[in-house]
């Protein structure tokens, strides 16, 4: 987690960062009026991350590691992706069949687990990637094309979920990336929060006119008021008017989509989230969405559009409540803290033969395993199907009763 920074210190945009991102606040703008003159915030986040050719993810910016916008843990050290290996050569050993990666990134999770599977003896079929941002699909394919030919041959890049898997499926921080919608409690009931066209934007503009946007109250649509309704019966106390925070419906039905083409095996979902009655916290007032711009997290996600990421905590109990529908099992429920220790990264480190190995490997396992870093923020949670397999990962711990 990186912690929120204020706008003034943001490093500014380049000349073709403003003229990307002002063609998509025409894009967003243009859908807006057509649509009466508010959008949910549910589709300006998905036009922000997803518009083709013009959102975050559809768009060619560096997004992930040195240089990009944010850095996940199979960044930080392959060692998260060498004990993800690990995990997957248990269930592939059970199995057979493939594994399927989830918004890949640049390509380092899909060649370290690939790389520590030949340790273990135990590649997949193939390794199938499904990517939605094509300048991501390319880093992948130049970082992928440097394995030895026996694992670059496994690789393979899908435009649409198969039909039938037997495996494991890897969703690292996809499920954050999902537009949520967002609401304020009052005192007479809950209000969504849409977006509008501030009052200057509302009047013609030119090309170099910045579009500004802002934020509308109103009732809720039936599908966030019934959301709304589970949160407030899971939290141990009222939610005091003015708490604003966001609730991402579409966890159903991507967890239904995603577990329809699993026959048998693994659903092994990595983000940073909490428990619903964690996540709803009353001191949480402004709930957990943020912007990440150049390694820096902020607040304010009417600016950067197209070019900075947008992202909110996952609600693991909505995920539970998505598997147990599609048919799926809860099979561990942990932090990444407790995952990693339980496939074995402390023995990971010791095996490496240099000191000065040791001692760097040493230093990223800290960051992968601090609570003040990435330990306690970042969970695991594994869903099965037909799947009786001991999973190393979820042997220290076990945080099911907590959903």
């Amino acid at each position: 987690m990186t912690a929120s920074t204020r706008r003034s210190i943001l490093p500014p945009l380049t000349l073709e960062e403003q003229a990307h991102s002002q063609r998509l606040a025409t894009h967003i703008r243009e859908t807006l009026v057509a649509a009466g003159g508010s959008l949910s915030f549910e589709r300006f986040m998905e036009l922000a991350l997803y518009a083709p050719g013009l959102g975050y993810y559809s768009a060619g910016s560096a997004k992930v590691g040195p240089g990009g916008d944010f850095v996940t843990a199979p960044e930080v050290s392959d060692l998260f992706s060498r004990c993800i290996a690990r995990q997957c050569a248990a269930v592939l050993t059970r199995t057979g069949g493939e594994i399927l990666e989830l918004g890949a990134g640049t390509g380092r999770m899909a060649a370290a687990v690939l790389t520590e599977l030949a340790a273990q003896h135990a590649l997949p079929e193939r390794y199938a990637i499904l990517e939605v941002s094509a300048d991501l699909a390319a880093r992948q394919r130049e970082r992928l094309a440097q394995l030895p030919p026996p694992l670059r041959d496994r690789v393979v890049w899908l435009q649409r979920l198969p039909e039938r898997l037997r495996g494991v499926i890897l969703a690292n921080e996809v499920a954050d990336a999902l537009p949520c919608h967002r609401f304020r409690c009052e005192a007479d009931g809950v209000r969504e929060l849409g977006v509008v066209l501030d009052t200057v934007s509302a009047e013609p503009v030119t090309p170099s006119t910045p579009i500004r946007f802002g934020e509308h109250a109103s009732a809720p649509s039936l599908g966030l008021e019934r959301a709304c309704d589970e949160i407030f019966a899971a939290v141990p106390q009222p939610l005091p008017p003015g708490y604003t925070s966001e609730v991402c419906t579409r966890i159903a039905p991507w967890i239904a989509t995603v577990s329809e083409c699993l026959a048998q095996g693994l659903l092994l979902l990595s983000d940073f989230g909490l428990p619903r009655r964690h996540y709803y916290h009353r001191q949480r007032v402004t709930g957990t969405l943020r912007c990440h711009y150049k390694g820096l997290a902020h607040e304010d996600h009417y600016i950067n559009l197209g070019v900075q990421d947008i992202s909110a905590w996952v609600d693991f109990t909505r995920v539970a409540d998505a598997a147990l529908a599609a048919g799926l099992q809860v099979q561990g429920f942990a932090t990444q803290a407790a995952f990693l220790l339980g496939c074995g990264i402390e023995q990971l480190v010791a095996q490496a033969s240099e000191e000065v190995e040791r001692a760097r490997l040493a230093g990223e396992a800290r960051r992968l395993l601090m609570p003040e870093e990435m330990g306690e923020a970042f969970k695991l949670m594994a869903l099965g199907r037909d799947l009786d397999v001991p999973l190393a990962g979820f042997a220290l711990q076990d945080l099911r009763q907590l959903l």
